[in-house]
């Protein structure tokens, strides 16, 4: 963690023919710059390696089927702990040729497998049909030969004399359709027959035992066997395309029981045959995955790596004369000597005769944002660029973060307690992280607090201590170094006697007594007001007047960062103009408004304290020039609220006028060149408050511009009226912020308070009650209030007042201290390195 971002410098690459698929990769693997686009105009399917990127797609498609199946078949891919080098250009078609050759033999086995499936579910839909059928034909056999089972048709009558149908007469034949259909399409299926056949058929139907798979979808569903008997060829064919009409499989039906048993057996033989076959291929078909999963993430990676060198060199612009690519980079300065090393190993493996080498570039263009994190500090620099990324060079708030987030987060968060189990969650999650990494969930709130497992522990930690602070452990006060308050001192002065103790509810301790008041507690507040009637009151007052000692302090120390930035961006006249107006006007009001703190809490005792002052009242008074009736709190206190006064009113127009008055100045009053040079840096410095490109520029430039007199006769035009309005916004911006701000942080006291009575409700609530049983069931009893109590402390005291907690830090950091001197409009660095390249297999859950 550094206090500012790293210095960077524009670098030409110069990466010649042969060697530069070897070079990006080196420099992918160490992920030291961030490439620039040269050919913007050119579309992406007209650059150079548009043919091996497509290749590489074609090669991730050809994966993402590997791994679809290996996860059917529920087999683990191996990852190597080590991330494999992308492979050369002329293993690139051996890896092609690898994948084609497994997708062809999968897709064979797999189109066996399917096939074989399709025919062991008709074998076995057709064994159904046979068994089930067989039933409806015993059941109509007890009836008479073509008896009431026909009365629905109307010429179905037997003729007394010749024995016949009427539809035996006409010529027409019984006919019989049976299969299987979806139980939830039969109700309408067996509408549809009754309306189309004009009830000229019979439908018999039973549903089938076991569950069915459907290959199409996938899905296990119910299936009902049916049997359709009608007369005739025409109602045969509107039955048929019925049937094709709802999907049935329909299979040949016996004519007799003895060709049943024929075909059952010859089923059963059948499907025995067919299971062998598909056991033998299911096992060929695991063996093949289980060894293209022992190579598929390496495949993946090397493909993905492949992919991003491509992409990188289409970015680059081809010199056909020299015969290299050229390619432009951001790249850290104190990286520059391991950006040549990565380059002479990539020409070393590309066996280039020419090396490839840098040539560093001046640019005016605003460099990238780079801050440097390990995994401790990389969760607080993520609560700074959720804000905005830091322009380039500008002071950073991450270092200061650190201590100051969470000890605001435990000021409202005070408790012993609460903060002993957050650090315990958090120490956990950080000694056992590596095994966290390696399970890989998909869960985005355990993410969310697993990356953020560094801040809950120092969060925890600071919780801990205020805790201590507050003498507050679950609402309950620990008497470590013993009260420094005595009772007894009360009877032995003759101030109570049993009389008082029966007359009086309530009892007050006099400090005034001698031996009441021995002095203050070693370490926070003193248990004894945990007893005490008036314990809100006096909290009350010392976290109000806490929450404003620590806001000042913050601004304060957000307005002297500021003077950081002025000085490395040689902006001397903010410093005057900016830095001194801010702080004085936030001192001589606000910073006074400590001092009256600090000083009535060390100039009045417990004797004289009645007649302590009110310091609101002589804060306000001090605005109106009035109370001249009210006893001051220090002598000469009236001179010197006026001159504070003065200075901070006198401030605001500083503020608002000094700078672009100056700016105009130096516009219009210097006719010599390095004079209206200064007013160009300036300009550019001062326009938005960015200031990147001032300090971009080399000292050999500003030499240059001395012997170029041509470029006076071009100056940029200043707008004054510009300048004034943003200026104005600004100043009244931070006036009225200096306010507001400082009535910010009586959130501070709000939340600490809301915190510690929400504690204490929770314990009277609950737990008091399973302490009050004092029989053998009362013990029994105390284990579910417990829980209760636990449970009702995690959901509600640790997780919902936790975040509320952290969300009020977060904007006390973001809009109160951060916004004095934090602009947050940079760009952020993006290096390329294979190991921040998202991988699309990781986010479909293939890998």
């Amino acid at each position: 963690m550094v206090f500012r971002s790293e210095e960077m410098c524009l670098a030409q690459l110069f990466l010649q023919s042969g060697s530069e698929y070897d070079c990006i990769s080196e420099l992918g693997e160490l992920g030291l710059v961030e490439f620039r686009d040269l050919n913007p105009s050119v579309s992406s399917f007209q650059r150079r390696f548009v043919s091996e990127i497509k290749r590489c797609e074609e090669m991730e498609r050809i994966l993402g089927y590997l791994l679809r199946e290996i996860q059917k078949t529920h087999i683990a891919v191996p990852e190597e702990d080590e991330s494999p080098l992308a492979p050369p250009p002329r293993q690139v078609l051996e890896i092609m040729e690898q994948l084609q050759r497994l997708e062809m033999e999968l897709s064979e086995v797999a189109r066996n497998k399917e096939k074989l499936q399709r025919n062991l579910l008709e074998l076995t839909e057709y064994t159904h049909m046979l068994k089930i059928t067989r039933t409806f034909i015993h059941s109509r056999s007890r009836h008479e030969a073509l008896g009431p089972q026909y009365e629905e048709f109307p010429t179905m009558e037997t003729d007394s004399v010749s024995g016949c149908t009427g539809m035996q007469r006409l010529g027409a034949k019984l006919g019989f359709v049976s299969g299987l259909i979806q139980r939830v399409k039969v109700e309408a299926f067996e509408r549809m027959l009754w309306r189309v056949c004009k009830g000229y058929t019979i439908l018999s139907y039973a549903e089938v035992d076991e569950n069915l798979t459907d290959l199409d979808t996938g899905e296990i569903s119910k299936s009902v066997v049916f049997l359709i008997s009608f007369w005739g060829d025409q109602i045969g064919q509107k039955v048929q395309k019925i049937c094709d009409c709802y999907h049935c499989h329909l299979y040949p039906h016996p004519e007799n029981d003895e060709e049943r048993a024929d075909v059952l057996d010859s089923l059963r033989t059948r499907i025995q045959d067919l299971n062998n076959v598909l056991h033998r291929t299911e096992e060929y078909l695991r063996q093949v995955l289980q060894k293209a999963s022992e190579s598929a993430f390496s495949w993946v990676v090397q493909v993905k790596k492949m992919k991003a060198i491509y992409h990188i060199l289409n970015l680059c612009s081809f010199d056909v004369t020299n015969k290299c690519l050229i390619a432009e980079v951001w790249c850290p300065v104190s990286d520059l000597a391991n950006l040549r090393g990565a380059l002479e190993e990539g020409a070393r493996k590309g066996d280039a005769t020419v090396p490839s080498f840098v040539n560093r570039i001046p640019s005016s263009d605003t460099p990238p944002t780079l801050l440097r994190t390990n995994k401790f500090t990389s969760g607080f620099q993520s609560i700074v660029e959720a804000y905005g990324v830091g322009d380039y060079r500008e002071v950073s708030p991450a270092p200061y973060t650190i201590i100051t987030f969470p000890f605001l987060f435990a000021v409202m968060f005070g408790d012993l307690g609460h903060g002993i189990v957050m650090s315990f969650f958090a120490l956990w999650m950080v000694l056992t992280e590596k095994q966290q990494k390696k399970k890989r969930s998909s869960n985005e709130i355990w993410e969310t607090f697993f990356s953020g497992r560094y801040i809950i522990l120092m969060m925890g930690i600071f919780s801990i201590y205020t805790g201590l602070i507050y003498n507050d452990c679950f609402s309950k006060s620990l008497n470590i170094f013993g009260s420094a308050w005595s009772v007894k001192a009360m009877f032995t002065n003759q101030q109570w006697t049993n009389k008082t103790l029966q007359t009086n509810s309530l009892l007050t301790l006099d400090p005034n007594v001698t031996g009441v008041f021995t002095g203050p507690y070693p370490f926070g507040i003193d248990p004894i007001w945990n007893l005490a009637v008036n314990r809100l009151s006096f909290l009350n007052s010392y976290k109000m007047k806490m929450s404003v000692v620590i806001g000042v302090i913050h601004m304060s120390f957000g307005v002297v960062l500021s003077i950081f930035n002025h000085l490395h961006f040689q902006q001397k006249f903010n410093v005057y103009l900016l830095f001194l107006p801010e702080l004085l006007f936030l001192l001589c009001l606000f910073g006074y408004l400590v001092f009256m703190i600090v000083y009535k809490w060390l100039a009045f005792g417990a004797r004289d304290s009645s007649q302590a002052p009110s310091i609101l009242i002589h804060f306000i008074n001090m605005f109106v020039m009035q109370g001249k009736d009210l006893a001051p709190l220090y002598p000469g206190q009236t001179g010197l609220q006026i001159f504070l006064i003065v200075i901070a009113m006198l401030s605001v127009p500083v503020m608002l006028l000094g700078k672009p008055l100056y700016l105009y100045w130096l516009y219009r009053g210097g006719k010599g060149l390095r004079r209206r040079r200064g007013y160009e840096r300036v300009r550019r410095v001062s326009e938005d408050d960015t200031s990147a490109a001032a300090s971009y520029e080399d000292d050999d430039e500003d030499e240059g511009l001395d012997e170029m007199p041509g470029r006076e006769a071009l100056p940029k035009e200043f707008d004054f009226g510009d300048v004034l309005l943003y200026q104005s916004i600004h100043t009244i911006e931070f006036c009225l912020g200096c306010i507001s701000n400082t009535a910010s942080y009586l959130r501070l006291w709000a939340l600490s308070l809301a915190h510690a009575q929400l504690s204490e409700v929770l314990w009277g609530m609950v737990m008091r009650l399973g302490l009050r049983m004092t029989t053998r069931v009362g013990v029994v009893f105390l284990v579910p209030v417990f829980g209760l109590f636990a449970v009702l402390t995690v959901s509600i005291l640790l997780v919902m007042e936790g975040l509320s907690a952290f969300l009020h830090a977060l904007r006390l950091h973001w809009v109160e201290f951060q916004n004095k001197f934090y602009h947050g409009t940079g760009l952020k660095f993006l290096p390329f390195d294979f190991s921040l390249l998202p991988s699309v297999f990781e986010q479909d859950g293939l890998l």
